[in-house]
């Protein structure tokens, strides 16, 4: 499945806008899949959320890649159900044809090896995530982290954290220098009113890719931006981009 080009009209940003869908009903999920189109590069499939989770039918009718993620309590998802079936679902996402699939850094590292094989072995791309749903821990443990994500063959390293303060902000939009340093795909930004910039400003700053919520939806996370709110920003940083290109 290709994914989709920027407008011509605009400079391309680098980074993608993924669309994060975390309802319980199936049907509702799937209406919002096919609207998020428009507005999307990939969509976010949330399984813990769903009160049936099946990701062979999202796969059958998406018309835009799709990222899946089966979020446990203990990284601040709703995944009740035991580590086999979890990872199961993951395995099964992969194998099915998903565009990516995510597991959590702080699995057990039986988990995070069964996902990665299923992944390699269907083409799809593995994210590595870390998330601090309360503050935003200091430079060099974030750096850390980034490092460790690397190392453990991951495509896309993901780390979101709870900005209290703008310099909490700064520190995790300033992990794409690390990222950079070692050539490795990041998703950087934070949640909350404080943080709700970075998950626009990570997307100019050469971040992998920024979440956002479908329009009219629930948000799956604090500070989450409707899907074509945050498109709109970004279109209008592309065009200002191209009208000083075009007066050099």
């Amino acid at each position: 499945m290709s994914e989709p080009h920027p407008s011509p009209q605009c400079l391309p940003i680098p980074g993608k806008i993924c669309v994060s869908i975390g309802v319980e009903d199936t049907d509702e999920a799937l209406r919002l899949l096919r609207a998020a189109g428009d507005h999307a590069d990939l969509v976010e499939i949330r399984l813990d959320l769903l009160a049936d989770p099946d990701p062979a039918i999202f796969v059958e009718v998406a018309a835009t890649p799709l990222l899946f993620t089966c979020r446990p309590r203990w990284e601040g998802g709703f995944f009740d159900g035991d580590e086999d079936s979890r990872v199961e679902l993951l395995r099964a996402s992969a194998q099915l044809g998903a565009a990516y699939v995510d597991i959590e850094l702080r699995a057990p590292t039986q988990s995070r090896d069964r996902v990665a094989e299923a992944v390699g072995q269907n083409h799809a791309r593995l994210i590595l995530s870390w998330h601090d749903f309360n503050a935003t821990p200091e430079r060099v443990i974030l750096e850390e982290l980034v490092r460790r994500m690397h190392g453990q063959g991951a495509q896309v390293g993901k780390i979101v954290t709870t900005a209290n303060t703008r310099r909490d902000m700064t520190r995790v939009l300033g992990l794409q220098d690390v990222a950079g340093e070692l050539d490795f795909p990041l998703v950087s930004f934070c949640m909350g009113e404080i943080g709700m910039f970075s998950r626009v400003a990570t997307l100019l700053l050469g971040g992998y890719m920024s979440y956002c919520s479908p329009e009219g939806a629930a948000v799956t996370a604090s500070g989450q931006i409707e899907s074509g709110v945050l498109r709109e920003m970004i279109n209008r940083f592309s065009r200002q981009g191209e009208r000083h290109e075009n007066q050099r």
